[in-house]
Order: structure tokens, then C-alpha cells, then sequence
């Protein structure tokens, strides 16, 4: 067992890390390096002077399977059970969801009417799209784009419309880009081991429900509610902030403004991690930095670990948070997407007051509305990320709201946040690199663990589950 363990990374893959290094009766010594000023990484939130909550980064947090099981038992472990806001299965925003499709609002199909006759945007029922994955033959290639698996098995319109719309929401990424493999396992691997992709996802989900007996109270109400996601009173930061706190009590040494600028293996075999103002020596180190930063940190002889991490790209997405008076919107939902057919800079608009009015300020009423912007499309919407203007990307954002919502007002208020390089891209043999990271740190022996976004995952349930299994193969299960 290492004596340090230092982590490099301050956001949520490294506070989860440290949260989980430092629970054990013999935890090392652990220290988190984090080059910015402030803890959470892309976990942002702005709360105003009139109570209001915006969200730069996250907004809510889904509770379903393992891994949202995990996150709520860490959420009732750092005592913030009470500050939870749910979004329960009968709530507006958790049963509409809407894509913007041909310059009109279209709700996306539920029940069994939308399988038996057309619901536009959609020129044919469901129904024939079900029936297409029930006899489409299996794929044959190792790894396939997300939009060609789709089109595949359900056809040119749920691939061209629904399917690049969500992979836009999610990944920010253009779904002829990303694999299916590693962006939708679960739906790779349904083909593969049931032959129809529905068939499979419904098998799952029962052997998944018979986990029950793991579950925490926290999120077994969450169950029973049939939560479709979850925030916190504050914003999601809060989230960050109680692991901060947690981690000083448990003698965690988190250092912000300290950038690692070269990280290298001593003569003993420790770890010397050279900083602006010293060095930390580590016997063992959890990288929970992006996959290029990493790359850029790394000593010569680590060029085929360097080159792998290098082939994973991000995209940088703009976060317009805008407040509006005595306004009302057109639909009720969480909120709608926008395929890239459609307008490629604009990736969707989230309805926050809908899901979350405990966000909205004290008052007089106001609607809150975040409109995503660029992604895989950035550059050639805005230009440089580093240089876009703001007054550019506020405009493009007024634009979208007004085109799509019908809000002509100006908000009285707006924030914009360019966030870099923010969503790791899971494109086209994204296993195979991963696999090959996996190899070259096994066979160098190397006690370097890599978590985070880059590599499994991109939600911060994803992040949370990385960082703990890493600590499991540090620490040993036990721990």
C-alpha cells in the first residue's frame, strides 16, 4: 500500500478520489494539486444576491443504476441528504423532452400512441422502427459510429433526428464521429449478446432492479419516487464544496493554484511532481486531469502513453445562462435539443426553472433558460475558442431563444462561460486506446491510475464510479 498518494486534479473525479483514499483505517497520506483557484472543476455555480441559482456546468444528476446508487450514498455520507432537490417521474420536466426540428417544437414520443401511428417530427410510427431492430442482423465490425449503429437498427430518421440530437446533448459531439462501443456500451453490447437492441435493454434493466438490496435509503426514496434526476439546494458546487470541507477534516493537503508542469519517476521509484514553487514526492499518483493535459506532463520515456492520450480529443462548449421577466414559455419540460440538420451551433436549450424553480430568484417570478452553444462545432461557428467574443455568443444565444421559444424580450440577466476543451470525445476506437493505456501501465508497472471523463465515461456519476474503482485497485477492495 503507498504511504503518499497524490492526486492530481481538483474537480470531481479528484475530490471523489480523495474522498475515497481518505475513508480507510490506514489511508495514506493524500495530496490533491489543483492548478486553478477554486475546487469542483466544470461542478459551477452562480448564486446571486436575489437568490438566484445558475449553472454553468451540470445541472442534475440522474440516480438510476450502480453508479447514481453510489453517488446518492456519497450525497447522504457528507450529511447533504437535506439539501436535495428532486425532479419525481410525474414531474413536467421529467416526462417532456423536446427536439427542435424544422423551425418547430416537437415532444418526444411516449406511450404506446407514438409506437402505432406518425408523431411528427417523425414521418412513420415507432413501430416500424421496433420491428427493424427485431430483424436487422448483427453488426460485424469491432467498434461502429453511433449515427451508422442507429440507422442501422432503427433507420434514417430516428439516427438523423433523435439519435444526433442526444449525442449532441450529452457528448456536445457529432454522433457519425463517436463510437457506439464506448459512448453507448450498453447498446453495443445488447447486440451482441441478444441480437435486438430493445430486447436487450429491457433483459438489463430487470437483472439491474435486483440490485436493490445495495441501496442506501436515499436512494431507495429516490426509486420509489422514480426520480429522473436530482440537484442540490445552491447548485451542484455544493456538491464539491462538501467534499472540500469533508476532505480538510480527514487531513487531506489540497493545494489550489499549483499546476503540475512535469511529472517524472525518481531513482527510488517515487514520483517527483514539479510544480511553479517545489516539488511533491508520491509513491503512487491518480491523474484526474484530462487525457492531453496529462500527455503534456509526462517524461520522454512515457512517449507511447503520451501518444495514446494525445488521440483523445475534446470539444469546447459555450454555457449562455440567461434570466427572463414576465415571460412564459411556449411548452413545459426540461428542455429540447436541436439536431444538427437543424442549426449546428446551437446544441439545445435547458428549461432550469422548470425542473429546478428552487433555483429561481426570491420574488418576482422569472424564467431561467441555459442555451448550449458549439461543441463539435465550435470553430466553425465561433472561431477560435480562446478568442471567441462574448457579445458573439450572447447574440447567438438571444437568437436561439428567440427562434425557438418565441421569447422576444431581453433577459435582465446573462452569463457566459466558455469552458475549453470540456467533453472528452469517445470517437471511433476510443476501446482500442483506452486498452492500450491499460496495457502500457501494467506492463511498465507503473503506480499511475487514470480517472475521469477522458477515459469511461463523462457524467458525474461516471467520475464518481472511476475514481472509487481506482482507489479499490490502490487500496485494495477492502478499503
Amino acid at each position: 500500500m503507498p504511504r503518499t498518494v497524490a492526486v492530481v486534479g481538483g474537480g470531481i473525479s479528484g475530490l471523489a478520489a480523495c474522498y475515497h483514499l481518505a475513508r480507510g483505517p490506514r489511508a495514506p497520506k493524500v495530496v490533491l494539486l489543483e492548478g486553478s483557484a477554486r475546487l469542483g472543476g466544470w461542478l459551477q455555480s452562480t448564486r446571486t444576491e436575489d437568490g438566484a441559482v445558475f449553472e454553468h456546468g451540470p445541472r442534475g444528476i440522474r440516480p438510476a443504476g450502480a453508479v447514481g446508487r453510489d453517488t446518492l450514498r456519497m450525497v447522504s455520507e457528507l450529511g447533504l441528504e437535506g439539501d436535495i432537490l428532486p425532479v419525481p417521474g410525474d414531474h413536467p420536466a421529467s416526462r417532456n423532452r423536446f427536439l427542435f426540428v424544422r423551425g418547430a417544437l416537437h415532444k418526444l414520443p411516449s406511450g404506446l400512441g407514438a409506437l402505432v401511428r406518425p408523431v411528427p417530427p417523425f414521418s412513420r410510427a415507432l413501430l416500424w422502427s421496433g420491428l427493424r431492430d427485431l430483424v436487422a442482423p448483427a453488426g460485424t465490425q469491432p467498434d461502429e459510429s453511433v449515427h451508422s449503429f442507429a440507422r442501422r437498427r432503427f433507420g434514417d430518421e430516428v439516427a438523423d433526428i433523435a439519435v444526433d440530437s442526444l449525442c449532441r446533448g450529452v457528448f456536445a459531439g457529432d454522433c457519425r464521429e463517436l463510437s457506439v462501443r464506448s459512448c453507448f456500451p450498453a447498446l453495443f453490447e445488447a447486440e451482441r449478446h441478444r441480437r435486438s437492441v430493445l430486447l436487450g435493454m429491457v433483459l438489463a434493466r430487470g437483472e439491474t432492479q435486483s440490485e436493490a438490496e445495495v441501496e442506501s435509503p436515499l436512494s431507495r426514496r429516490a426509486r420509489a419516487e422514480r426520480w429522473s434526476q436530482w440537484s442540490l439546494r445552491g447548485g451542484i458546487e455544493r456538491l464539491a464544496e462538501a467534499l472540500g470541507a469533508t476532505l480538510r477534516t480527514r487531513g487531506v493537503e489540497l493545494q489550489c493554484h499549483a499546476a503540475l508542469r512535469r511529472l517524472c519517476r525518481g531513482p527510488t521509484g517515487a514520483w517527483q511532481l514539479a510544480l511553479d514553487d517545489g516539488t511533491v514526492t508520491a509513491d503512487h499518483v491518480v491523474s484526474a486531469i484530462p487525457a492531453g493535459a496529462l500527455a503534456a506532463v509526462l517524461p520522454a520515456e512515457a512517449e507511447p502513453l503520451a501518444r495514446e492520450l494525445r488521440s483523445i480529443p475534446a470539444v469546447t462548449v459555450a454555457v449562455v445562462n440567461l434570466q427572463y421577466e414576465g415571460v412564459k414559455l411556449p411548452v413545459t419540460g426540461f428542455g429540447h435539443l436541436v439536431p444538427s440538420s437543424e442549426d449546428s451551433s446551437v446544441l439545445g436549450i435547458v428549461y432550469d426553472s422548470v425542473a429546478f424553480p428552487a433555483h429561481d430568484r426570491v420574488g418576482t417570478a422569472s424564467v431561467r433558460l441555459t442555451v448550449m452553444l458549439g461543441g463539435a462545432w465550435f470553430t466553425q461557428s465561433f472561431g477560435d475558442p480562446a478568442a471567441a467574443p462574448p457579445d458573439l455568443l450572447l447574440g447567438r444565444a438571444r437568437g436561439a431563444v428567440r427562434a425557438q421559444l418565441g421569447l422576444e424580450a431581453a433577459p435582465s440577466r446573462a452569463i457566459v462561460k466558455v469552458h475549453k476543451a470540456c467533453i472528452p470525445q469517445y470517437t471511433l476506437g476510443h476501446w482500442r486506446r483506452t486498452e492500450s493505456i491499460s496495457r502500457y501501465l501494467a506492463e511498465q508497472g507503473l503506480p499511475l491510475s487514470l480517472i475521469g471523463a477522458s477515459y469511461s465515461g463523462v457524467s458525474v456519476n461516471d467520475c464518481i464510479a472511476s475514481a472509487k474503482a481506482a482507489v479499490s485497485r490502490i487500496l485494495g477492495p477492502s478499503c
